[in-house]
């Protein structure tokens, strides 16, 4: 329990190769789960449909623990075990649970498609971080001690140059997985959320990095209650087929049932998928200091051999190298990564971007890497930034995607999404993890348009001096034969035909205070392409009048008003003359 914080991940714990023999032999167990996830449908899910960076870990080592065998809700009657460990394998840290629920929560009302369950959180919190290492958060939910990754060198681990100048892990050189939910620096730059609504986007804030995971889970329009979406955002969060189906076994067990726990009381798993190897220990209590490898109280240091056995039998025993290392004042040089030789960006072919308010960009954004030479290069994260104040978003209601350039060096941007300010929008190419000039592209949102004003209906449109019209006016406004909504509309009671300015006599409407105004501005047609303009009414001049109706995008429509006396309005029909009287 407890006593498990303060010590080193272990080392010569289940390695990967036991992880997934494990995780293989669960499905015959009568585990959580037991019916394996489906390995076919997890090979089969594609974790390069993804605008985020590789992974929202950087594809760091994770937990390897399996759910436990008995059930997640221990009878009321039965205590904890002599080890301390009982209700706590199927408990959640109360601040912790509460973060998830929140994050459910929340995605629930912004996107309600994206069908989240934060039992989902709750599975890949325990793989990546133990649940907060069984919950030692305070009370603002920030982890006491931060939980970092191995440092992401290339060194049996994926290579990750520094991206935030140390600002999240404190490592200025490469980039570490970060916080409870383990973020890379370079993601948590753009899907880092503020859970708990103190201003900051904290990755070592529970109610932070869960909201984010939750967000991070549902870009794409990936709706999560359909299981190959659901692979999918796994695997994005960390691209490995183990993972995947370590998490889903999480997932089902706690969809059976969890409960809560005391902040601090959780267990610490013991295996990691990379055995320990470079990550950082976990943050040890003050009255106990962590040392690696450090044998407990009152117990002698283990002999360096025998060393444990193999998964496939036998033992190691540590040999001294038989050859001198290279020359210190050479170290051995790391071969350039595919984002080492990237020198600029150029534009791959995009055309003109733009698009009316509310409609989705026609056209799509796609960029180069090219080396000094003018070679393209794959394999290079391309990050794409919307900037300014705009409302303007990616597909899915993001700001920022992140995409991998293909065999030709192309990364193509998920589609624009216009929102309701118009203008120039600026979307900015950088290169993920190297600083070369970025590329800044412009994308320009139209108020929305009308190309056709038409009547509703065809009733007469007469009043008498002085009086109200009976039928209101009500147009109905399209573009390209689609219903126009949201479109912008005066109404104007003109002259004439050749004169549009506002009349200054006949027919009217009326202003809040009951003014006679003959100029309508302000005007929006509703969801259906609909406008009903108010009320008219007439002075004491007859005659024929006219309304005329404009539409941005040009659309315009004018409607003939009658004034007359009431005999002429509306004249009695004559009695017809009986030849036969």
């Amino acid at each position: 329990m407890a006593a498990q914080f303060g010590r080193r991940l272990c080392k010569g714990a289940a390695t990967t190769a036991v992880a997934a023999v494990a995780v293989a032999a669960l499905s015959a167990s009568q585990a959580p789960g037991a019916n394996d996830h489906g390995r076919q449908t997890a090979a089969d899910a594609s974790p390069e449909a993804s605008t985020s960076d590789g992974s929202a870990t950087g594809n760091s080592p994770y937990y390897t623990d399996l759910p436990p065998l008995k059930s997640p809700n221990p009878s009321p009657s039965t205590g904890p075990s002599p080890s301390g460990q009982g209700e706590t394998e199927a408990g959640i840290p109360a601040t912790v649970l509460d973060a998830y629920k929140k994050a459910e929560a929340s995605l629930r009302e912004s996107k309600p498609g994206c069908n989240l369950p934060w039992q989902l959180l709750a599975a890949i919190g325990r793989v990546e971080s133990g649940q907060a290492r069984g919950g030692r958060v305070d009370a603002e939910g920030t982890t006491i001690g931060k939980i970092l990754g191995p440092q992401l060198d290339g060194n049996g681990f994926a290579l990750i140059k520094d991206t935030d100048n140390g600002a999240y892990d404190g490592n200025s050189a490469y980039d570490q997985a970060v916080g409870p939910m383990q973020f890379i620096p370079s993601t948590w730059a753009w899907a880092g959320r503020d859970g708990n609504g103190d201003g900051k986007k904290d990755p070592n804030n529970i109610y932070d990095a869960a909201l984010a995971a939750g967000h991070y889970l549902c870009r794409n329009n990936w709706d999560l209650s359909d299981q190959d979406d659901l692979d999918r955002a796994i695997l994005s969060y960390n691209n490995s087929r183990e993972y995947l189906n370590l998490v889903m076994r999480w997932l089902e067990y706690y969809r059976k049932g969890t409960h809560e726990i005391p902040d601090g009381t959780g267990t610490l798993p013991d295996n990691r998928s990379d055995d320990g190897a470079g990550a950082s220990p976990s943050p040890s209590t003050p009255s106990t200091p962590s040392t690696p490898d450090r044998p407990a109280p009152g117990t002698s240091k283990p002999k360096p051999s025998p060393r444990p056995e193999k998964p496939g039998g036998g033992t190691t025993t540590p040999k001294p190298p038989t050859t001198p290392p290279t020359s210190p004042s050479t170290p051995p040089s790391t071969p350039p990564t595919p984002t080492d030789t990237v020198h600029h960006l150029e534009d791959a072919g995009t055309a003109k971007l733009t698009a009316m308010a509310g409609d989705a960009f026609a056209q799509r954004i796609s960029t180069r890497a090219e080396t000094q030479a003018g070679k393209s290069v794959a394999k290079v994260r391309i990050r794409f930034t919307i900037l300014g104040d705009t409302d303007t978003t990616f597909t899915g209601g993001e700001s920022v995607a992140t995409v991998a350039t293909n065999s030709s060096g192309v990364a193509v941007a998920p589609a624009l999404r216009a929102g309701e300010k118009t203008g120039a929008v600026t979307v900015r190419a950088t290169v993920v993890g190297r600083t070369v000039p970025g590329l800044d592209y412009t994308a320009t949102v139209t108020e929305r348009a009308a190309d056709t004003l038409a009547r509703t209906g065809d009733a007469a449109l007469t009043c008498t001096p002085g009086g109200e019209f009976a039928n209101q006016v009500e147009v109905k406004a399209t573009y390209k034969g689609a219903v126009a909504d949201g479109v912008a509309a005066t109404a104007t009671l003109i002259k004439s035909a050749d004169d549009p300015t506002a009349n200054d006599k006949g027919p009217y409407f009326k202003d809040a205070d009951g003014k006679a105004v003959r100029t309508l501005s302000g005007l929006k047609t509703d969801a259906k392409g609909l406008l009903k303009l108010p009320k008219l009414y007439a002075d004491d001049t007859t005659g024929t009048f006219l309304l005329r109706i404009n539409t941005a995008g040009g659309a315009s429509l004018t409607v003939e008003l009658t004034v007359a006396a009431a005999e002429t309005a509306s004249p009695s029909p004559s009695p017809s003359a009986d030849p036969s009287a």
